[in-house]
């Protein structure tokens, strides 16, 4: 009796319960061979070398703990220069407790430079310092952005009633108000991206023996959110961006991470100077603390596109298939939005 035979003379709860099996089976053996190829059999914990833009708060202080108490070589990028001289000093204290060994002379295991992610004589003295340091880079961490908040019109200054605005048309002021605007969110979102990936690629090719790089996307770049038109399709364009680049330079590892809304207090510098409609974030959205660990993870595993919540994006993804009103009423709920 053949495989086809035997599956259709079983009874469907049999056969469902064979499915399963087989899925765990295929599952468990990707696992397996994951960690058979894993990462850290060419480039060991203790002598990874990470760079983190976006490091003096949020999901990127939050990573440069997770490197640094398995004992990485981390450098942690901001603007912000008061909270990255705390970051490094929490990475020391981390890096101390988790491992048996003081830091290198010199403070070349964890150390900052303070700049501008999307200012490219910044990130070329980044990379110089790098170099100089440690002689190369085996991992980039992009997680650097800004929000933006408000509906399109109504960074152009229209109020809407309906169908109808105040004023009836956008002035000429209101609508280089959204030129400014848009331009500070494709600066943040795009051209920084777009920097790092031009100044560190090479770098990362010829020095490591497992070049990664992680792009900490977001889930409203790839789901539509009504009143955040410029923050998604920015951060749409930097994750295509990184995809195609992931195709042009296969010894890479690219990750792209969407994480659906996380705590914190990025949203209150949005470039619009929007307000925050959804849930409170700090208490609905994910843990900064389990958005590291997952990121880690992430990028030691080699996986291409991972979502946070799995569920939110697969399963927006599939909605927006084949059930798209669905997922547009769900995403106007979420940002208690109203075209009426």
């Amino acid at each position: 009796m053949d495989l086809l035979s035997a599956l259709s003379s079983r009874r469907p709860s049999s056969l469902i319960g064979t499915l399963l099996a087989c899925l765990a089976i295929i599952l468990l053996s990707r696992r397996l061979i994951r960690l058979r190829h894993s990462r850290s059999l060419k480039v060991p914990y203790n002598q990874e070398r990470v760079v983190i833009l976006g490091a003096s708060g949020g999901i990127g202080r939050a990573i440069a703990h997770k490197y640094a108490a398995r004992g990485a070589r981390v450098c942690v990028i901001g603007r912000r220069e008061v909270e990255l001289a705390k970051v490094v000093e929490e990475c020391r204290a981390f890096h101390l407790s988790h491992n048996t060994g003081a830091i290198r002379a010199g403070g070349s295991t964890i150390f900052s430079v303070a700049a501008d992610f999307t200012n490219v004589e910044d990130m070329v003295h980044i990379r110089s310092t790098v170099e100089a340091e440690w002689k190369g880079l085996d991992t980039l961490i992009v997680c650097a952005g800004v929000s933006a908040l408000c509906p399109l019109m109504e960074v152009a200054g229209l109020e809407r009633h309906g169908q109808t605005f105040t004023p009836a048309q956008a002035t000429m002021e209101g609508i280089q108000r959204t030129v400014n605007v848009t331009n500070a969110a494709v600066k943040g979102n795009y051209v920084g991206p777009l920097v790092s990936a031009v100044t560190f690629i090479p770098l990362l090719a010829s020095a490591s023996a497992s070049p990664s790089i992680l792009l900490v996307s977001s889930l409203a770049a790839v789901i539509p959110p009504p009143t955040r038109s410029l923050y998604a399709s920015t951060k749409a364009a930097s994750l295509m961006l990184y995809q195609v680049l992931a195709i042009e330079h296969p010894e890479i590892a690219f990750t792209h991470f969407i994480p659906s809304t996380v705590e914190g207090d990025f949203r209150t510098s949005a470039v619009d100077s929007g307000r925050v409609r959804e849930a409170e974030p700090n208490k609905h959205g994910l843990k900064r603390e389990a958005v590291a660990r997952r990121c880690v993870e992430a990028v030691d595993e080699g996986e291409r596109m991972v979502f946070m919540p799995v569920i939110l994006g697969r399963g927006g993804q599939i909605g927006q298939l084949f059930f798209p009103a669905v997922v547009e009423w769900i995403a106007r709920r979420k940002y208690r939005f109203s075209a009426i």
